[in-house]
C-alpha cells in the first residue's frame, strides 16, 4: 500500500525557505550598496582591519561583497611624524540596514576594537566610515552622505578605485577622476599585505 504522504525528505525546498537560507543575496530584500572605509594606525593594524571586515560580515542584513587591497598612508590632518602611518582599505557591502543602523554597527565595530575619540584626527585602533550608501545624499550632521571629505582623501579613493574602477562618488563624479586630481602622494599600496573576503 502506498503511503498517503510522500517522504518529506525528498520534497523540493519551498522558495521562501531558499530565500531565508541563501544569505548571500536573496535574504536581502531590496539591498543597497554601501562603501565602507577602514583605517588603523595603532596596534596590529592588519589584524584589526581584518577583524573589522569580519565583524561587518557577521552583521545580520549585511554581506561584504568585496575588499580592497591594503594601502599604507600618512596620517591626514596632523603634523608629519606625529603619528604612526595608517593601513587603509575599503569594503563594498550589500545591506538592507538603513543608513542609521549601518552607522550604529560601524560604531559598534570601533568600540569592539577600543577606538578612543579624544581628539579630532587622533590616532586610532580602527576607524570605520560610511563613504556612500546607494545614491543617498544627506546633510544630516549625524551621518552626512556621501562622506563630506571622501573626495579629498586619496586613502579612501585609491582602494575604492582598485575594487570598483567604475565607481562614482555621488555629487562629485567618477572616483578615477577625483583620484587623478589628487595624485598619490603619501598613499602606497602594500602588495605584501592582503585582507580576506569573509566566506
Amino acid at each position: 500500500m502506498k503511503p498517503t504522504q510522500s517522504d518529506p525528505t525528498v520534497q523540493p525546498v519551498p522558495a521562501s525557505v531558499v530565500e531565508t537560507v541563501d544569505a548571500a543575496d536573496t535574504t536581502l530584500s531590496n539591498p543597497r550598496w554601501a562603501v565602507v572605509a577602514l583605517g588603523a594606525n595603532l596596534g596590529n593594524r592588519l589584524e584589526t582591519l581584518q577583524g573589522a571586515v569580519d565583524a561587518l560580515a557577521d552583521t545580520p542584513g549585511l554581506r561584504v561583497k568585496a575588499v580592497s587591497p591594503v594601502y599604507e598612508t600618512e596620517p591626514w590632518g596632523v603634523e608629519p611624524d606625529t603619528q604612526p602611518s595608517y593601513f587603509n582599505a575599503v569594503a563594498l557591502v550589500k545591506t538592507t540596514l538603513p543608513p542609521s543602523s549601518l552607522l550604529e554597527r560601524a560604531h559598534a565595530v570601533e568600540e569592539a576594537f577600543h577606538r578612543v575619540r579624544e581628539e579630532r584626527w587622533g590616532a586610532r585602533t580602527i576607524d570605520v566610515d560610511i563613504v556612500t550608501y546607494a545614491d543617498v545624499l544627506s546633510e544630516d550632521p549625524v551621518l552626512t552622505l556621501p562622506h563630506p571629505r571622501a573626495h579629498q582623501r586619496a586613502f579612501v579613493l585609491a582602494p575604492w578605485h582598485d575594487v570598483d574602477p567604475e565607481a562614482q562618488l555621488p555629487g562629485h563624479g567618477p572616483v578615477a577622476s577625483l583620484l587623478a586630481a589628487l595624485g598619490g602622494e603619501g598613499v602606497a599600496r602594500r602588495a605584501d599585505l592582503e585582507l580576506r573576503l569573509p566566506e
